[in-house]
């Protein structure tokens, strides 16, 4: 094949320039994971509470509740929290900027078309009449343009993108969580305030009793204006209570509401029948501090942007070297259009460019500084991450220790309570004591069994904040997405 003499320097340029691209290097540092806390077990489990570290927290930690309510009210969050879906968004909005930033490691394409007619003047061209005057012009081209990474700059570029999108999809999970758990434990507030203010009507109902009770003795002469005023007394302060659980009711619903993505009016209906505390998982799935530092999605966000900033230092330090390019075209030029494919109208060009800001050193330098400085922060907001991490398992591990403890001790208050206002009135109807005990024990009653239907609640909302500080049982779906398209 006959190749013209003419083209050798197409093609010198065209081998140089591979030549080098391909013993091409990254400037910068290569980013490696920090080294974590030696921390092994978690120091406020005494022995006897210790359990096995679980792989896996399960699919979706809600149903281990079994509460159909909840779950129907967490599914519909998933899908229409308006935080979560701005989350999604910013992810989506982040993949997309990768692969944009993928482009740029390859050329770039032009093509253009252009059909011109132009006419000289007279004083131009003496004496050439007006028709000859006109000129025509058909070209066409397309060309590239390719910035030549021998630096890294690009790629550097490409490897910050990437690691900003896996925080992006770090950071959605990490919002699932959140609107989540918040769901939880707005729901078991909810339906513990609903217990209590059964609670409060139920002793109000008896309490009302016994007030009409006396003052049908006190019409007979068995019991004086004095007993009467304290047993009203003690049932309108029960009575008192009962407004603000309603109101706690009535902002749990409409948060419950918001968080599903409504207006906070639409759950009322569904939720204004008392239901049952929900049933807690017989053992709460646990986790080794490094499993739970891999699983948790906001450190891994915070390791992401740290290996994001890190590349950025490359992509920094490869402006202290020059910038090539090389830019090329091939088209064709012709006076009238049916001559633009002929013989010799074609043109050509191939450029090798060198971007010289280079030599401004010092603001260079001064950019290479900047993006060190903001990769010690990434650094610092890290190991923030991972000490914010280990600090609210281990609260939530105490917490339900401790919580589980004083739930089993008011649980036998509270019956201990009822026994004795039951015997209290046997004893008050036999004239064995008078109204005061009674009244005494009908309070202690009241008392007791509002503090059990708290401790109830402040057990199941430890539980579903060790859930949460474990991310365990939470979906993944969009940071496994993020890993297959990155």
């Amino acid at each position: 094949m006959y190749v013209n003499s003419k083209a050798n320097p197409f093609r010198r340029v065209l081998t140089v320039s591979l030549a080098a691209l391909l013993s091409a290097c990254s400037v910068g540092p290569d980013f490696e994971r920090p080294a974590l806390p030696a921390v092994s077990s978690y120091a406020r489990l005494e022995a006897t509470e210790r359990q096995e570290p679980a792989p896996d927290a399960g699919p979706a930690f809600w149903r281990g509740f079994n509460d159909p309510e909840l779950t129907k009210l967490v599914e519909l969050a998933l899908r229409h929290n308006h935080d979560v879906q701005l989350a999604l968004a910013n992810y989506q909005q982040a993949n997309a900027m990768l692969g944009s930033a993928k482009y740029d490691l390859l050329p770039s394409l032009t093509a253009s078309s252009q059909a011109s007619n132009e006419r000289s003047s007279a004083s131009q061209q003496p004496g050439v009449a007006a028709a000859d005057r006109d000129y025509h012009q058909y070209q066409g081209s397309v060309g590239f343009s390719w910035e030549l990474d021998l630096f890294g700059r690009v790629r550097r570029s490409v490897e910050a993108q990437r690691a900003d999108t896996r925080a992006s999809a770090d950071d959605m999970a990490a919002m699932q969580v959140a609107v989540v758990g918040e769901l939880a434990q707005t729901y078991f507030q909810l339906r513990g305030w609903q217990e209590q203010l059964g609670i409060a009507r139920d002793n109000a109902a008896n309490q009302a009793q016994t007030l009409s009770l006396l003052q049908l003795r006190q019409g007979a002469g068995m019991a004086s204006a004095f007993d009467v005023d304290r047993s009203r007394t003690q049932l309108e302060t029960t009575r008192a209570s009962i407004p603000p659980l309603e109101a706690q009711i009535a902002l749990a619903t409409h948060r419950i509401g918001v968080l599903t993505g409504n207006v906070p009016e639409s759950l009322i209906s569904e939720l204004a029948a008392p239901a049952a505390l929900a049933q807690l998982p017989a053992n709460v799935p646990m986790q080794a501090p490094g499993e739970l530092l891999r699983r948790r999605p906001d450190v891994a966000a915070a390791e992401h942007r740290l290996a994001a900033s890190t590349a950025r230092i490359g992509v920094a330090t490869a402006d202290l070297f020059p910038r090539f390019t090389l830019g090329g075209l091939i088209g064709t030029q012709a006076l009238d259009a049916g001559s633009l494919f002929a013989q010799d109208s074609e043109t050509r060009s191939l450029i090798l460019g060198v971007d010289g800001s280079f030599l401004n050193v010092g603001r260079v330098r001064a950019r290479i500084a900047a993006s060190n400085a903001q990769a010690a922060g990434e650094l610092a907001s890290y190991q923030k991450a991972v000490l914010t991490a280990l600090e609210e398992t281990e609260n939530a591990l105490v917490q339900v220790s401790r919580s589980e403890q004083q739930r089993q001790h008011l649980e036998q208050a509270a019956a201990a309570s009822v026994r004795a206002t039951e015997a209290a009135k046997v004893r008050f109807d036999q004239g064995a004591i008078d109204l005061l005990a009674l009244l005494d024990a009908e309070n202690v009653r009241l008392q007791s069994q509002d503090a059990l239907a708290q401790s109830r609640v402040g057990y199941t909302l430890a539980v579903v904040s060790l859930y949460r500080a474990m991310a365990g049982g939470w979906p993944e779906y969009v940071a496994d997405e993020a890993s297959n398209k990155t």
